[in-house]
């Protein structure tokens, strides 16, 4: 038995983006996002999430040089970084690997997540720091900035879930520092659209009605 389905990679991808762009209504984003926007909701088939999208800063254009000439990426979890396709120039690394986390969690009796973070503040600056799962990352990250550490070059943040997600984001948005970040507001997130942003960023595709 054979189904009938587009079956060439290359025209499932441009019929994918030529619907995406179809659905989704870019007009409150910045042209240097429309790309991130695309991707997102390519990722995840949901074009609402357009109207969710919070940022600070030229992200698409700061995001993409950064890209270009290797700066490190950081990320909350192994999906995550296993995600980023499109990043060949930079070195990526999880927070979960730095050495000590899982004791440091175990005494502070805080996530593996934010513990990982803190024993790689001094790796953040510079890097492009991308969460895609533990909102307590997200938390820990902003009290370290607020505490002085040097703010990563860019943030990527999609943390998911029912506790503390919806928040962080939001202590995100209002936070004063002056680092450039892509966010998701509420509760919807994940590693794929974590990741998906990265290779946007690194990949931007374009806007398509055909």
């Amino acid at each position: 038995m054979k189904f009938s389905y587009t079956r060439a990679p290359e025209e499932i991808l441009r019929r994918s983006f030529a619907q995406v762009s179809q659905a989704c209504d870019l007009a409150r984003l910045p042209a240097d996002l429309h790309g991130v926007a695309l991707r997102l909701v390519h990722a995840c088939a949901m074009p609402e999430i357009v109207d969710r999208l919070a940022w600070r800063g030229n992200v698409g254009a700061i995001g993409n040089e950064l890209l270009s000439r290797g700066a490190p990426i950081l990320t909350d979890c192994r999906m995550a970084a296993s995600g980023i396709s499109h990043a060949q120039h930079s070195r990526i690394d999880c927070f979960l690997d730095a050495g000590g986390c899982d004791a440091l969690a175990l005494r502070e009796h805080i996530t593996r997540s934010a513990a990982g973070v803190r024993l790689w503040r001094e790796r953040i600056g510079g890097s492009i720091v991308v969460f895609g799962n533990a909102p307590t990352a997200l938390f820990q990250l902003l009290e370290l900035i607020e505490e002085g550490i040097k703010p990563p070059a860019l943030l990527l943040a999609f943390p998911i879930g029912f506790v503390g997600a919806a928040e962080s984001k939001q202590a995100l948005v209002e936070s004063e520092g002056d680092f450039p970040f892509c966010s998701l507001l509420g509760r919807f997130g994940g590693s794929a659209l974590a990741a998906a942003a990265v290779n946007a960023l690194a990949n931007p595709p374009k806007a398509s009605t055909t």
